[in-house]
């Protein structure tokens, strides 16, 4: 068994992946020759998915397939994690830091986040909604040849906020508790729950357990992402306390909310997903509508968020020593 890392290594670890990640994002370059780590994981699900999750299997028969599913990721994600953190802190000494820091940076997504908001911020600020639909398309599941200025702001606002949680705050929680075999563990199961944590068919029951473990691993990050994104934007907790209830999740919420209140606009509201139509609750209903300027805005106030998380994170590590 490894010893704990000491305080102030695990903050050179977590503040030297976040810097990578500000930095570098995942390099268009880099992916296209070795594409990125979660991808093993993608494979993974699929394989399993298309041997255990098959139409004429028992309800139950799949939620069992979907838990065994669970299962193997986090056995596989934990061993790489652990084999690859033993490795180089046996490899590498007090410089181990570094290479964790560089094995962790790929499970964070600062950089891309921001990288693929910008564009539709871009294009509605250009007043082409036919380019900036295309653009929140690739970054969200709803429907979006439909959707209006609006539609497309809040689409982007919205990706932007839950995706602070699940793609930045989370990752680095994990990291924190446990190291690599703990962020990379959290990656599998988000990787999980984005491709078959659905309530709809043919996933409602073979990604049943991937979707509540997803549920457990966010219940703190998600809080913490809304606590952020207030603190950021100065203002938003009513908005927070009262609404982060009306989404369909328990935890994606908070930060949307959050993001909702310190705006002052509204989120969520109907919405349509291949064809059916949604009629999900607004969040922050009397808010003002979203625009390419509130987008803007969003952005801006995604980046404060960042930048405190840095620093809640050198706060919390210092403290624990």
């Amino acid at each position: 068994m490894m010893p704990p890392w000491p305080g102030w290594t695990k903050l050179l670890v977590e503040l030297a992946a976040l810097i990578l990640d500000a930095v570098l994002g995942w390099p268009v370059r880099l992916h296209a020759r070795i594409g990125h780590p979660v991808g093993a994981f993608a494979r993974i699900i699929t394989g399993c998915e298309r041997r255990l999750n098959r139409p004429h299997l028992t309800a139950i028969r799949r939620r069992i397939g979907g838990i065994v599913t669970l299962l193997l990721l986090l056995a596989t994600a934990i061993a790489a994690g652990w084999g690859v953190e033993f490795f180089i802190r046996h490899l590498l000494g007090s410089w181990a830091w570094a290479g964790i820091a560089l094995a962790a940076w790929p499970a964070l997504a600062q950089r891309s986040l921001y990288d693929h908001v910008l564009p539709v911020v871009q294009a509605l600020e250009a007043g082409n909604l036919f380019a900036a639909r295309r653009a929140v398309s690739q970054i969200v599941g709803r429907d979006t040849a439909t959707l209006d200025e609006a539609g497309v702001a809040r689409a982007a606002i919205e990706s932007l906020a839950e995706s602070f949680c699940d793609g930045v705050v989370a990752p680095l929680f994990w990291l924190l508790i446990g190291g690599l075999p703990g962020i990379w563990a959290y990656k599998a199961v988000n990787t999980a729950d984005s491709l078959i944590g659905h309530r709809e068919e043919p996933f409602a029951a073979f990604g049943w357990a991937a979707a509540r473990f997803d549920d457990l691993l966010n219940l703190i990050p998600a809080r913490l992402s809304g606590f952020l994104i207030c603190v950021a934007g100065l203002g938003g907790w009513r908005i927070l306390w009262r609404d982060h209830g009306r989404h369909a999740s328990p935890n994606a919420g908070w930060p949307e909310a959050a993001m909702a209140g310190a705006l002052g606009i509204r989120l969520a509201g109907p919405i349509a997903y291949e064809g059916h139509y949604h009629a999900k609750p607004w969040i922050g209903g009397e808010g003002g509508e979203a625009t390419p300027a509130v987008a803007r805005a969003a952005l801006a106030l995604y980046v404060l968020a960042c930048a405190l998380l840095w620093l809640a994170t050198a706060l919390i590590v210092g403290v624990s020593r």
